[in-house]
């Protein structure tokens, strides 16, 4: 391999001769175009000597004709005629490309950015109030024709989001009840008001942690595993299969999936309750040593614990029409491809425990301005 040069000559008629020497391909021509374009520095030219070119590729001939401000003559190439035919052809196709579009400024992207989701947010509130509408409709059916209900489908869909849950739900919710229980023994204990740790527990789990926490489990555990489910189902068309046979989807796989966690969740969310206050009442025997019975004694003498439980029992229904129909919803939209059916996992998940946060929010505005 000849290491490729060249060689600018200024004749005295007023025209530039370009002498290429060694080989000018894709190996060796290297960033010689960049010092060719200086040196001609626009001038044309009109004579080449080939005599001590050797080997000419594409590579060569794009170097070649990027330095020119004008064509080189067919006749310049007369030494060696298929170095001038490629030549030509990759000048031809370099003058046939544009130029890269040009990048937006920062705030432009910035401002189309916010735009873009400002479009999408209505995209999905629209495909969210059409896939709302269906549902009611399906529940509607469903209630109207009570023979055509699939009660497999329902028991093993409650078998699995409910009665597999247990174990994460009480074992989570026995060390919230902890936890909650270790910050108000210490703190309450500061102003030798350890006993009032009772009611803070109980407030705290039968009110918000047991149904929010369960909620927020499901959310990661069920609305994911009903969007992968029917996602996987959309891929493989068998969606569309249900449709060609006369099958319902949404009352084949939507409305088993919602009654089962409509029916679940607010049991879960007694065992929750169970799981802390057992919790609480490990961490003030072990801390205050105040026995099981003077705990539940002291529960049971604050009338207001009956409220609470049923301000978390009345929360549970409403989040798990809302997770099982975000999940259902999301695997609903999944695409024929596989990063579709991610991004669509994710965002039920997301979307069901910004909803709980949501309503958990709504619920204790209500309850406030109620006096409950």
């Amino acid at each position: 391999m000849k290491r490729a040069d060249f060689q600018i000559e200024d004749q005295q008629d007023g025209q530039t001769r370009l002498r290429l020497a060694g080989d000018w391909s894709t190996v060796s021509v290297g960033r010689l175009g960049d010092r060719l374009i200086a040196e001609l520095d626009g001038r044309p030219v009109t004579v080449l000597d080939l005599d001590d070119l050797g080997r000419f590729d594409t590579a060569g001939a794009l170097a070649v004709a990027q330095a020119m401000s004008r064509p080189i003559p067919e006749s310049a190439w007369s030494a060696r005629p298929e170095a001038g035919r490629l030549y030509r052809m990759v000048a031809r196709l370099d003058c046939m490309t544009t130029e890269p579009p040009r990048r937006a400024a920062p705030m432009t992207r910035g401002f189309a950015k916010v735009g873009r989701g400002v479009y999408d947010f209505g995209a999905e509130a629209m495909l969210s109030l059409a896939f709302l509408g269906r549902l009611m409709a399906a529940m509607v059916t469903t209630l109207k024709h009570p023979g055509k209900i699939r009660w497999a489908a329902w028991f093993s869909q409650a078998e699995r989001t409910g009665l597999d849950a247990i174990p994460i739900v009480v074992v989570t919710n026995f060390f919230i009840g902890a936890v909650v229980a270790f910050i108000g023994v210490d703190l309450l204990t500061q102003f030798g008001a350890g006993v009032f740790s009772v009611q803070l527990i109980g407030v705290a789990v039968f009110r918000e942690f047991a149904v929010v926490i369960t909620a927020v489990l499901l959310a990661g555990r069920s609305a994911s595993s009903f969007a992968a489910e029917i996602g996987s189902m959309r891929m493989t068309q068998e969606v569309d299969a249900m449709r060609v046979m006369g099958v319902d989807p949404f009352q084949a796989l939507v409305i088993p999936r919602l009654a089962a966690l409509l029916v679940m969740l607010p049991l879960l969310t007694f065992l929750a309750m169970v799981g802390g206050l057992l919790g609480g009442v490990l961490v003030s025997w072990s801390q205050l040593n105040l026995g099981p019975v003077f705990f539940f004694q002291r529960l049971v003498e604050d009338g207001y614990m009956p409220t609470h439980m049923m301000v978390g029992l009345i929360k549970a229904p409403v989040f798990a029409l809302v997770v099982a129909a975000i999940g259902c919803r999301q695997g609903m939209s999944v695409a024929g491809d596989v990063e579709s059916l991610g991004r669509r996992v994710t965002a039920a998940v997301v979307q069901a425990i910004f909803a709980i946060i949501l309503l958990d929010a709504v619920f204790a505005l209500i309850f406030i301005e109620l006096k409950i």
